[in-house]
C-alpha cells in the first residue's frame, strides 16, 4: 500500500477557519502513520467494569450481567491506543502505589505494549468502579487519590526531547515542562488548568469533552493559549477552534461501551498531529479511534489498530482481540 502524502488528504491550512463538516474522512483514505516516537504522561486506575441492564435505583439490589477488571484511566487508554496505531512501544510516565494492585497494573500495561516509567508511591493505587448500562453508557466512581508522575521523580525525562508527540492527563508543572520538549504536546483539561497555567507552556492542542463539566475550558483560561482547542460532543461530533465543527462517524450497530472513547479520540489526534498530518486528517483519525472503541467492552477490545502487515487499519474486534 502506497501511503499518500498527508497534504494530499486535506490540503487546507490546519489553522484555517472553514467548516470541517466533511470530516471524518473515510478510514480507508487515511494512510498508516509514519514511524513515530510517542509518549504519555498520565494516570492509571484499576477499574472494575460492572455491566447492568440499567443503573440500580437507591436501595435496590441488581444482578450484574458481566464483570471484568483491568488497568485503565485516561493515561493508560491513550498510551494503549497510540501503541496500537503505530505498532510500536509507547513510553508511559506514570505513578502507582507500591501495592499488589499497582504491581498488577504495571504487569498488564507492559503486556499490551507500553514501556512503563513508574514513580512508585507509598499511597494506594487508585481504583474505580464503572457501571455500564444497557445503552453502553458508563458511570464511574473513583476510589482514592489520582497518582501522577512529577518532574522531580527520577525518571528518564530526557527521553521526551526525542519524542514526536506527548499527551498528558496528569502531571505537575515540572513534568509538563519536561513534556514540552517533544515536537508536539497535547493534553486534556483534566490535567487541571491551574497546573497547565503554572507550567506556562504552549499546548499544540487541548482536547476535552464539551459534555463533561470537569473538562471545561474557556478562552483566556491559559496563557499562552493552546494552538488548537478541540471539544468533543459524543454522537454530535465536536468543534475545533480554530477550524470549525466536525461530525462523528455514522454507526450501524449499538454502542457496547462508551468508556475510553474520548481518550482513544485524543490518542488518534495526537498521533496524527505528531505525524504532521493536516487538521482534517488528524480529526478524522481521532473520530475513527473513538468510534472503534465504542464497539468493545472495556477500553481496549475495540481500539483501532495497525494491521500486522503495517499497510492497513483494523478494527479491534476484527483483530481477534480480547479485553486487552
Amino acid at each position: 500500500m502506497t501511503s499518500p502524502a498527508p497534504a494530499d488528504l486535506c490540503p487546507s491550512d490546519p489553522n484555517a477557519t472553514e467548516t470541517l463538516t466533511a470530516v471524518p474522512l473515510p478510514l480507508e483514505s487515511l494512510p498508516p502513520l509514519p514511524p513515530l516516537n510517542l509518549a504519555v504522561v498520565g494516570h492509571v486506575e484499576m477499574v472494575s467494569f460492572v455491566e447492568v441492564a440499567q443503573l440500580p435505583p437507591a436501595g435496590s439490589i441488581t444482578a450484574a450481567k458481566a464483570f471484568h477488571q483491568c488497568p485503565a484511566g485516561g493515561g493508560a487508554v491513550v498510551a494503549a491506543q497510540l501503541a496500537r496505531l503505530t505498532g510500536q512501544k509507547v513510553h508511559f510516565f506514570t505513578a502507582l502505589g507500591r501495592d499488589a494492585i499497582g504491581e498488577q497494573a504495571a504487569s498488564e500495561l507492559t503486556a499490551i505494549g507500553l514501556e512503563l516509567h513508574v514513580a512508585w508511591r507509598e499511597a494506594p493505587t487508585r481504583q474505580a468502579i464503572t457501571f455500564v448500562d444497557g445503552d453502553g453508557e458508563r458511570t464511574i466512581t473513583v476510589i482514592g487519590e489520582r497518582l501522577a508522575a512529577n518532574g522531580g521523580d527520577t525518571l528518564p525525562w530526557e527521553s521526551l526531547s526525542h519524542c514526536d508527540g506527548v499527551f498528558v492527563t496528569a502531571a505537575d508543572a515540572a513534568a509538563l515542562k519536561q513534556a514540552r520538549r517533544a515536537k508536539v504536546l497535547t493534553a486534556t483539561p483534566r490535567t487541571r488548568l491551574g497546573v497547565l497555567q503554572e507550567a506556562g507552556v504552549r499546548l499544540d492542542a487541548l482536547i476535552g469533552s464539551a459534555l463533561d463539566p470537569a473538562e471545561t475550558y474557556r478562552d483566556g483560561d491559559l496563557n499562552p493559549p493552546p494552538t488548537l482547542v478541540i471539544r468533543t460532543e459524543g454522537p454530535r461530533g465536536g468543534q475545533v477552534s480554530p477550524g470549525g465543527r466536525f461530525l462523528a462517524p455514522q454507526r450501524e450497530r449499538p454502542v457496547a461501551d462508551t468508556y475510553g472513547a474520548g481518550d482513544s479520540f485524543a490518542a488518534g489526534v495526537t498521533a496524527a498531529l505528531a505525524a504532521q498530518w493536516p487538521l482534517a486528517a488528524a480529526i478524522s483519525l481521532g473520530c475513527h479511534c473513538g468510534a472503534a472503541c465504542l464497539d468493545g467492552r472495556g477500553p481496549y477490545r475495540g481500539q483501532l489498530r495497525l494491521a500486522e502487515s503495517g499497510e492497513a487499519w483494523v478494527l479491534g474486534l476484527g483483530a481477534g482481540s480480547g479485553n486487552g
